[in-house]
Order: C-alpha cells, then sequence, then structure tokens
C-alpha cells in the first residue's frame, strides 16, 4: 500500500518538526521526542507490509472437530482514542491498522496533545489519504461526552482505545 510507504517517508522527511511539536506539547526532551517519531514511522512501515498479505487464515478451535477461519477486510468505521503520553506511536499504530485494510475513521486524541495528530494528519493527507477517510476531532470541553458519543455512536464498528482505567470506565 504506498500511501502507508509515503506517509512513513514524509514522517522521516519531518521528523525533526513532529519531534519538535511533540516535545513542546507533551514536556518529552527534544532527544526522546525524535525516538518516538522513529518509533511512530515504523508502525506505518510494518503495517504497509501486513496491507498485502490480504489472505485469510484457518486455524483449529479449542473446540474439538471446529476450525477458525479469519478473514481480512475492512470492517467499516473505527473510533480512536488516544493518550496523551505517547501521542504519536499512538496515532500511527491505530490509525495505520485502520488504513491498512481500508478503513475510515474518527479521531479523538487527548486533550493535551492535538497538535501532533493534527501534525501527522497532514502528512497523512499529503501521502494520498483522500478527504473524510481520517477525521481529527479536538476538544478541551466536553471531553466526555466526545469520547462517549465515538463509542456509543452506531456507525462506529470498532473502537481502539488507549487510556486510563478511569476514562475507559462507563459511568
Amino acid at each position: 500500500m504506498t500511501i502507508l510507504k509515503d506517509w512513513f517517508e514524509l514522517m522521516r522527511e519531518y521528523e525533526d518538526d513532529l519531534a519538535t511539536i511533540l516535545s513542546l506539547e507533551n514536556g518529552r526532551p527534544i532527544a526522546a521526542a525524535h525516538a518516538e517519531i522513529k518509533y511512530a514511522a515504523s508502525f506505518l512501515e510494518w503495517l504497509q507490509g501486513e496491507a498485502v498479505r490480504s489472505h485469510g487464515d484457518s486455524i483449529a478451535a479449542s473446540a474439538s472437530g471446529t476450525q477458525v477461519v479469519t478473514i481480512k477486510q475492512p470492517i467499516g468505521v473505527v473510533g480512536i482514542i488516544t493518550p496523551w503520553n505517547f501521542p504519536s506511536s499512538m496515532i500511527t499504530r491505530k490509525v495505520g491498522a485502520a488504513l491498512a485494510p481500508g478503513c475510515s475513521m474518527v479521531v479523538k486524541p487527548a486533550a493535551e496533545t492535538p497538535f501532533s495528530t493534527l501534525a501527522l494528519a497532514e502528512l497523512d493527507e499529503r501521502a494520498g489519504v483522500p478527504a473524510g477517510v481520517l477525521n481529527v476531532t479536538t476538544t478541551e470541553k466536553n471531553i466526555a461526552d466526545v469520547g462517549r458519543l465515538i463509542c456509543e455512536h452506531h456507525f462506529i464498528r470498532k473502537l481502539s482505545f488507549t487510556g486510563s482505567t478511569g476514562v475507559g470506565e462507563n459511568p
């Protein structure tokens, strides 16, 4: 999938800018910010290879006489909620995994780190992801309501959430 490869290459090209944004946004030392950007880009490189392996698998199930068959195909819109502490790597890990099979997504980064996500979304667009495939919503107000909407909306077919237990609990 050339889009993931192109996004990976753009992250390498703009590593200094992405690391600076990350450092200013979440307080990570610049050397550690560079390390996270490299790590974040590596997910795109790996997922690009996984995207071309579209065959399914058939394995024996735990119940005697049955098999489990996996089919790799898009499932629909994916809701993605990410934490503040590893904003870039959690975005590429989750968005890349949704993008590889062809899913659209709604991403809500942590209120403390929206700019890392917006910068990556800009590079995603430059890499050729069509408009409307990656949708980012940021907020500092009504965070729980926005998160709940992403979790409960009937268009969301899959949810990827990384965060604290308190945030993940259903009130």
